[in-house]
């Protein structure tokens, strides 16, 4: 086995966006050691594609602000990192963060993308050139894919995604957490919150959404404490709200159990597409669809955006004034989103 070192720090969805390309690597022949952070920690521990993970703990370093316990932590993490020789590194960060792992990475060949953030492309002593990419139109995954289609490895048109098996632990807990659930409907679950304010639809097309389908699912609620205010207001206060309860290892599973989950472009979307198991529709306001959005069967990943005169601007705050300001957040129509629901819904087995 080739040994290759591959650092991708964050976030969630940036995390399980390079899954396929480790799948690729590992079908190659490549011994995989992972850096990642917090944020992305429990889809790559334990991941089938994944040999070793080291975990580089960038929010607990944030926390706490200059320490010496942060120092003495990035030291010992540092000599970790330096212990083991590989033949190859790849940074997909492309950042200041990732290249200081770069740096310290004892690696015949150091694999960067061309034109990389924060001058990070320097700590690489080979540049791999990204796929064209006019207004957004291509997939990240296969800009990720470009690295793997550098060193001429087969599979690269195979988007495969593995995640770590769920353990009887997490499946007691989210067989407690869903009690009262009416398993006689498919189970629906919504994600409306992300940490990007401008990729949020507007709540009252989320409660039409739930108002219109309510009557033919069950429907379940997921995010952060800080989200409560949101999902009451979308659910009426109804059905289950598991704001706050799950980590990222009971979202694995609940959204294995799914037969749809809805969301903005966020790492809920993404970690539902790579369970590979419910249909999953992407809701996009400022973000590009053909650039975030799931990849796989049309019939069942569905990334939908409204038709505006500006572009997806990607920023996060909106550059336009007036009456077309943060116009996004108001498309695609509930109405666009409620017939693709009962289009999944009516194809659904029970």
């Amino acid at each position: 086995m080739k040994k290759l070192l591959l650092i991708k720090l964050s976030s969630l969805g940036d995390i399980i966006f390079n899954i396929p390309l480790a799948n690729v690597l590992q079908k190659n022949g490549y011994e995989i050691t992972w850096l990642v952070s917090e944020k992305g920690y429990d889809v790559i521990k334990d991941n089938p594609a994944v040999k070793n993970t080291i975990l580089i703990p960038i929010q607990k370093w944030k926390k706490r602000g200059f320490s010496i316990a942060n120092f003495f932590e990035f030291i010992k993490l540092a000599i970790e990192v330096r212990k083991e020789k590989y033949d190859i590194a790849i940074d997909s960060q492309g950042m200041f963060k990732s290249m200081q792992w770069m740096l310290l990475a004892r690696a015949k060949r150091k694999l960067v993308f061309e034109h990389s953030r924060e001058f990070s492309n320097l700590a690489g002593n080979e540049t791999v050139q990204r796929a064209p990419n006019p207004d957004c139109t291509t997939n990240i995954i296969i800009q990720y894919m470009q690295f793997a289609k550098y060193l001429g490895l087969e599979g690269t048109d195979e988007i495969k995604y593995t995640l770590p098996p769920a353990s009887e632990e997490t499946k007691a807990k989210i067989d407690k957490l869903l009690q009262g659930l009416d398993k006689s409907k498919p189970m629906v679950v919504i994600c409306p919150a992300t940490t990007w304010k401008m990729k949020h639809w507007k709540k009252d097309n989320w409660k039409a959404v739930v108002d219109a389908i309510k009557d033919k699912c069950s429907l379940v609620f997921t995010g952060t404490e800080r989200d409560n205010d949101l999902i009451n207001y979308i659910s009426g206060g109804n059905f289950i709200n598991l704001a706050g309860k799950t980590r990222v290892k009971e979202l694995i599973e609940l959204f294995s159990r799914a037969a749809l989950v809805m969301s903005p472009d966020s790492g809920s979307a993404h970690l539902a597409r790579a369970t590979e198991v419910p249909a999953v529709v992407t809701i996009f306001c400022c973000t590009p669809a053909t650039m975030y959005g799931p990849l796989g069967n049309p019939e069942k990943y569905y990334s939908v955006r409204g038709n505006l005169n500006c572009k997806p601007c990607h920023k996060r705050n909106c550059p336009l004034t007036g009456p077309e300001a943060r116009l996004c957040r108001t498309k695609p129509s509930a109405d666009e989103i409620i017939n693709i629901v009962n289009k999944i819904l009516q194809n659904v087995k029970q």
